[in-house]
């Protein structure tokens, strides 16, 4: 994930996914529309501070409050980096809950047409939910 867009004081700013472990709900190069500061409850997808490299910014679901901080896991069962290596991330390295996701258009098209325009922003833009069924996914593992 790299640096996010965030205006100093400002409670929204936009972060990129680089990688593979929140695949399928985010996508490589995908763009966040990140709450700084909100609420979170487990289920969310919150961006954090990696807690074994701070200076490194990470995006992963909430899972469960445990004593430490949070348990969060990559949507990816199959890509690593996330509590199953490091253990919790404490509260204060939890930076923000993510409310939406857009994929960037694809580079390289000349003249889009009025409908290709259009086909792009239905599917580009979509909130990102919370997953209620993260306590079973987790006792799955």
């Amino acid at each position: 994930m790299t640096e996010p867009g965030r205006e100093p004081g400002a409670p929204f700013g936009i972060a990129e996914v680089a990688g593979p472990s929140m695949h399928p709900t985010l996508a490589h190069g995908d763009r966040l529309l990140v709450h700084y500061g909100a609420a979170v409850r487990a289920g969310d997808v919150a961006v954090l501070r990696h807690p074994l490299q701070q200076d490194l910014l990470i995006v992963k679901r909430l899972v469960e409050r445990r004593e430490g901080g949070w348990w969060v896991l990559g949507d990816n069962p199959y890509a690593e980096g996330d509590s199953r290596v490091f253990g919790t991330v404490p509260d204060e390295l939890l930076l923000g809950r993510v409310r939406a996701r857009y994929r960037p258009r694809p580079r390289g098209a000349r003249q889009p047409s009025v409908r290709s325009v259009v086909a792009w922003a239905v599917s580009a833009l979509r909130p990102v939910l919370s997953e209620r069924s993260v306590s079973r996914r987790l006792r799955a593992r």
